[in-house]
Parts: C-alpha cells; sequence; structure tokens
C-alpha cells in the first residue's frame, strides 16, 4: 500500500469512526520523508510498559535494545528491529494492520 492510499484510509478511518487519533496519525504520514519520525528501541523500551500497544508514524531502527514484549505498529521497520521486537515476543505490525484491528485506536501510544 502506497503513502498516498494509506492516508486516504486513514483518514476515511477517522471520519467513520469519529477518531481523532487516525486523523492525527493521516496528518503525520502526509509530512516530507525528511520529517518523519524516526525511533529506535532504546526510546521505545524506556517511554513503554510491557504488552504496550505503540504507533510510530515513521520508521523504527535497531539502536539499543527492547527490554519487554510490545506490540509496534509502524510506516516501516529496519530488518534488526523487526527481528528484535519478535525475539521479545512483541507484534511488528504495519499501520494498515493495526487499522484493521483497533478502528478506533483506543489505547494505542503515539511514539516519536
Amino acid at each position: 500500500m502506497s503513502t498516498t492510499e494509506l492516508v486516504q484510509e486513514l483518514k476515511k478511518a477517522g471520519s467513520v469512526n469519529d477518531s481523532a487519533f487516525w486523523k492525527r496519525i493521516a496528518k503525520d504520514l502526509e509530512r516530507s520523508v525528511r520529517s518523519r519520525r524516526v525511533v529506535n528501541l532504546s526510546r521505545l523500551s524506556r517511554n513503554t510498559n510491557p504488552h504496550d500497544i505503540v504507533i510510530v508514524p515513521g520508521k523504527v531502527l535497531a539502536a539499543g535494545a527492547l527490554a519487554h514484549s510490545l506490540t509496534v505498529a509502524a510506516y516501516s521497520f529496519s530488518t534488526e528491529a523487526r527481528k528484535q521486537i519478535e525475539q521479545q515476543k512483541g507484534k511488528a505490525l504495519t499501520i494498515a494492520e493495526l487499522l484493521a484491528q483497533n478502528p478506533k485506536g483506543g489505547n494505542v501510544k503515539i511514539i516519536g
């Protein structure tokens, strides 16, 4: 799914479900590639609790270590970051997959 298609889906979900959360994520993804967020695993580990659901409207990189299990949805992952998340018994999802699982966007933290 291209960025444009994803943004359209997020805006649609935000309107249909009356969710400001998905509208905010769509707005963040509309930004230029240079100003998108880049988050390291160490930052995710510091700012979350075990079994949290987190969204990163950008890329997740593998710098640092992940200390606990998380469900992380992001626009993209480095190969090593995805591997480390799965080693901790977490889930690495795309934003579209999280949208399908959680159409209202409840109990999801935005990191980045």
